[in-house]
């Protein structure tokens, strides 16, 4: 069995940042926190949001395509 998280990272509802592991996120969130705090952008700390999903699934093939995990609303992330 499998039980994975992973997070996507928002700003004013676009996504910024999508499927980072956990400690990808801590990192991308305290970096994306102290800039919009310190530097004059569009953006305000009130700004920033993340949703965390979870996936369990069986480990193994299974075929499908499928990974269990949605990807956010807009533009591809890559």
């Amino acid at each position: 069995m499998i039980n994975e998280k992973t997070y996507h990272i928002y700003a004013k509802k676009e996504c910024l940042y999508c499927n980072l592991n956990e400690s990808e996120f801590k990192v991308k969130w305290n970096e994306l926190n102290g800039m919009v705090g310190l530097l004059h952008t569009d953006y305000e700390v009130t700004d920033l949001s993340y949703e965390e999903l979870r996936y369990t699934g069986g480990a193994g093939g299974g075929g499908g395509g499928s990974s269990g995990f949605k990807e956010p609303p807009g533009s591809d992330s890559y």
